[in-house]
């Protein structure tokens, strides 16, 4: 199975793809499964299993807390956007969701952090961290985040984190497939990453 576990939709408000090219670059890619996970918003997951893209959908969810961003993957409801970090956790963690962590090291972007993964993941919070983005050119920043995911025993997931179409599978995981959350995560851990650096192409915000 290939998994991209992290990309958006124009939904996201600063991308521009539309579903119907989501469709056109999943069979491109030959991707089985794409997590959208547009910025505040269900809406882009929601209308690619509406419309059939080709491949399976995760709903998920690009949310910015106080302490930076995070994913959450499996999601039945909409998490409000700037909640402190617990609370976004937790209302992830009650819909039976996955809290996965986005470009950590990033400093261009709202990731964690050092300090904000630790602490994650000393609550007990933390299921997976994106060890490779594609949209970050200095690929020691996703070595840094591979070496916290080793070091703690975490999953490690890789996202195009696509604004575009011609960013759609820029990375993804070759892995089993998998049932459900839960059986998401074992299935991340026997994966293999893919992935290359791959700028934006028509890209509206950040």
């Amino acid at each position: 199975m290939r998994v991209d576990c992290h990309l958006h939709t124009v939904h996201s408000g600063d991308a521009v793809t539309t579903v119907e090219r989501l469709a056109e670059r999943v069979r491109a890619e030959r991707l089985d499964v794409v997590c959208v996970t547009d910025h505040h918003t269900l809406r882009g997951a929601h209308e690619a299993i509406e419309r059939d893209v080709g491949a399976r959908i995760v709903v998920g969810e690009e949310i910015r807390t106080g302490a930076g961003e995070v994913i959450g993957l499996f999601l039945t409801g909409r998490i409000p956007y700037v909640l402190p970090l617990a609370d976004a956790v937790r209302r992830v963690r009650e819909q039976g969701g996955l809290v996965y962590a986005p470009h950590p090291y990033d400093p261009a972007r709202a990731g964690l952090g050092a300090d904000g993964l630790a602490a994650l993941h000393a609550a007990g919070a933390l299921d997976a961290v994106e060890v490779f983005n594609a949209k970050i050119a200095d690929q020691e920043l996703n070595r840094r985040a591979a070496r916290f995911a080793e070091a703690y025993g975490l999953p490690g997931g890789a996202g195009s984190d696509a604004h575009d179409p011609e960013g759609v599978g820029a990375a993804y995981v070759e892995m089993p497939d998998f049932d459900g959350p839960q059986d998401f995560l074992a299935a991340l851990r026997a994966g293999r990453i893919v992935g290359e650096y791959r700028p934006h192409v028509g890209y509206l915000g950040r």
